[in-house]
């Protein structure tokens, strides 16, 4: 049977391999998140309201207008969404804090209980237990770590997460506008920049999960389409409705 050397130098190899990403930081959800809703909501916007037959003034405008509205709003979103959860953290941390201050023994006792059911020894449980428990900052990020299940030194940035989305939002959302922007004439031109947006866009995310880049890529560009498609069709129908 083969025996690990646990005293064995660490394997270069292993150790530059061994580094994660920083998955906690608050700002990639919703960079891609509001990347991908201002691509697709602009274009949708864009699309329906030319369906409806308006001048192509008009359609400027609308998607001008889209930018800033959904920037702002994803941005105020966003920031008021990661500080109430930031806040509720904090409340339970400071609980966790009392009563590591007026019960010691119990939460030491507790966290024994804890190693113990993950198959640590009674006694090495124990001992773990008294020797981590000595600090009480460090009891505490255990604590919030074994109970919480989060980090209280690294929790996510209502700041950050703002400013990602509302600068990838304004990003996603400029696209499908700026052919106009540049002098377009038509409507396809926009489609066709915005969809290759969002298949990148896909593509991008797929570096940093386990997709592969073209499955992410065409997910991306076909719910993208269908949304712009729908709203097209929408747009006809009332302006055909309403002329």
């Amino acid at each position: 049977m083969a025996i690990i050397d646990t005293q064995a130098p660490l394997h270069e190899a292993h150790r530059d391999n061994h580094t994660h990403r920083d998955v906690n930081g608050g700002w990639l959800r919703p960079a891609v998140f509001g990347a991908m809703d201002g691509l697709v909501s602009n274009l949708a916007l864009m699309t329906g309201v030319a369906g409806g037959d308006v001048s192509q003034r008009t359609i400027v405008i609308t998607g001008l207008a889209g930018l800033a509205a959904g920037a702002f709003s994803m941005a105020a979103g966003e920031y008021t969404s990661v500080a109430s959860q930031r806040e509720l953290v904090q409340a339970e941390l400071a609980v966790e804090r009392r009563e590591l201050r007026k019960h010691p023994q119990d939460e030491e006792r507790e966290l024994a209980q804890l190693y113990e059911a993950r198959g640590v020894e009674p006694e090495l449980a124990r001992e773990v237990a008294r020797q981590l428990s000595k600090d009480p900052e460090q009891a505490l990020e255990i604590h919030a770590r074994e109970e919480l299940g989060v980090d209280p030194t690294d929790l996510p940035s209502p700041t950050v997460a703002a400013v990602s989305s509302f600068g990838a939002f304004a990003l996603g959302a400029l696209l499908p506008v700026l052919p106009y922007l540049l002098g377009a004439g038509a409507l396809w031109p926009a489609v066709l920049v915005a969809l290759v947006g969002l298949f990148l866009c896909g593509a991008v995310v797929a570096k940093v999960t386990a997709r592969s880049w073209w499955y992410s890529g065409l997910r991306q560009l076909v719910l993208g389409g269908a949304a712009a498609a729908l709203t097209y069709l929408l747009g006809t129908l009332i302006g055909t409705a309403v002329g």
